[in-house]
């Protein structure tokens, strides 16, 4: 069996190129490469967020290749780990990011907001507020569920 060595996600959107500044004024993303048609449609870029290389693409029809704004909507969201959220946040927005759901703090331990950028990609961004163990974890993720049973009846 093949080994993985990395995980990329990649990106179907429609106006490519735009994604690219947008993703480096919100995220502070470093692109490191992109291949343009003579038309214009972006083929593939990457950009580096954090650790981490997105790669992305102009939506192609004729390959059923379609991103979030063609199909109604997105099934996935990207979670950045960030060091202060409401700066993040703050900086996402002013580059055009709209706010899904305002930062809240969790049982699990972070503080976390999601964002949707202007080509329909949900973002979580989130922030570690407390060192949670697995085990401390699932009892308080029980324990929520136990009180919102309680309440109900």
């Amino acid at each position: 069996m093949a080994k993985i060595l990395d995980v990329y996600p990649y990106l179907r959107l429609r106006g490519g190129l735009e994604a690219i500044t947008f993703y480096r004024h919100a995220f502070d993303g470093e692109e490191l490469m992109r291949l343009v048609e003579p038309g214009g449609r972006l083929g593939h870029a990457e950009v580096r967020i954090g650790n981490t290389v997105v790669m992305l693409s102009d939506e192609y029809p004729e390959y059923d290749v379609y991103g979030p704004q063609t199909r109604g909507g997105t099934t996935v969201a990207l979670h950045l780990h960030v060091d202060n959220l409401d700066s993040a946040l703050k900086q996402a927005v002013a580059a055009g990011a709209s706010v899904v759901r305002e930062p809240q703090d969790h049982f699990y331990g972070e503080r976390s907001a999601t964002i949707r950028d202007p080509f329909g990609h949900e973002w979580l961004l989130g922030q570690e507020i407390e060192k949670v163990t697995p085990e401390e974890m699932q009892r308080r993720y029980t324990e929520l569920f136990s009180a919102s049973t309680t309440l109900k009846e």
